[in-house]
């Protein structure tokens, strides 16, 4: 990898089951510049995520591919999931790693928002701190109602209409909410196994008593859901710095305590940054299959996946 300016992407795809699908989208965004550093699908949230790196025009062009190629792959009209989404690339954030500052990553997803519409004719919706408006910071406020919701709303209400294209949205392929944050980590963890009922009610309950909304962790999101027959509490951890991943365990382990179950396995979807390694803590022995060179962002770019 260059030492010139480095930005991560990390588009949420709305489809977990069909491996070749995703792989098509993957191969879609292999460009000059660009590593891979990481795909899974999520058969349970119908929901994959890949993660890629390298200079901010390269990396930017592949994920204008990647929007372009699964509008053409993915039909939401036949898709459902546990997981909320607008569009078949659901959400497109550009992360600033090195070289870059959260301003110019913003600049890079407008960039990108204006040729997704363009090239695919896939409106878009700018967020978080590249958002064009107060009231679509927040990625939530953005998905209200889902696509199915949206895609009358955005005909219908003024202020529900795409920054970018529309108002109608794409029949089959929504919109894509492209943005541009700081690092996020998206972290699962699993109640132990006990009456189903019983579980997910009780994720439900810690993922609300959790939730920063609610008033719980500064800058965590979470939800209660079943997954892979389990019950578990999905989380997006968006300020480490200020909330570091052993509050997070401690706090759903106390939490989950308090109703009557105890938690299992963790899980991590996609990568972490170096700042938030902790070699020797609880949460990361406990996450499954938990390899630093892997999962660590900054040793990932050293030795990255092969293209599919």
């Amino acid at each position: 990898m260059s030492l010139g300016p480095i930005v991560e992407c990390v588009p949420n795809f709305s489809e977990g089951l069909d491996t070749e699908k995703i792989r098509d989208i993957v191969r879609a965004m292999r460009v000059d510049g660009v590593r891979l550093l990481d795909y899974s699908l999520d058969a349970d949230h119908n929901r994959s995520v890949v993660t890629v790196a390298g200079t901010p025009e390269a990396v930017c062009e592949a994920a204008v591919q990647a929007v372009g190629k699964a509008s053409h792959l993915i039909d939401l009209t036949q898709q459902t999931g546990v997981h909320p989404r607008i569009g078949a690339a659901d959400v497109v954030p550009f992360v600033p790693v090195s070289g870059m500052s959260l301003v110019q990553c913003a600049m890079l997803a407008r960039q990108a928002g204006m040729a997704i519409w363009r090239r695919f004719g896939v409106p878009v919706y700018f967020y978080e701190a590249a958002a064009a408006r107060p009231d679509r910071v927040n990625l939530e406020d953005v998905r209200r109602g889902q696509f199915e919701g949206l895609l009358r709303e955005s005909v219908r209400d003024s202020t529900r209409r795409p920054d970018v294209g529309g108002p109608e949205l794409h029949a089959t392929a929504g919109a894509s909410a492209v943005g541009a944050r700081k690092f996020l980590i998206a972290y699962n963890i699993y109640l132990a196994p006990g009456e189903k009922d019983a579980d997910i009610a009780a994720a439900r309950a810690v993922a609300k008593d959790v939730r920063a909304s609610n008033g719980g962790l500064y800058g965590v999101k979470a939800m209660g859901v079943l997954a892979n027959g389990r019950a578990q509490v999905s989380m997006n951890i968006t300020d480490f710095c200020v909330t570091p991943m052993t509050k997070v365990h401690a706090r759903v382990r106390d939490i989950a305590r308090h109703y009557g179950v105890d938690i299992a396995e963790g899980e991590l979807i996609g990568l972490i940054p170096e700042e938030a390694y902790e070699p020797n803590a609880d949460w990361v022995r406990q996450t499954m299959e938990f390899d630093p060179e892997r999962k660590v962002l900054e040793r990932r770019l050293q030795h990255p996946l092969d293209w599919p």
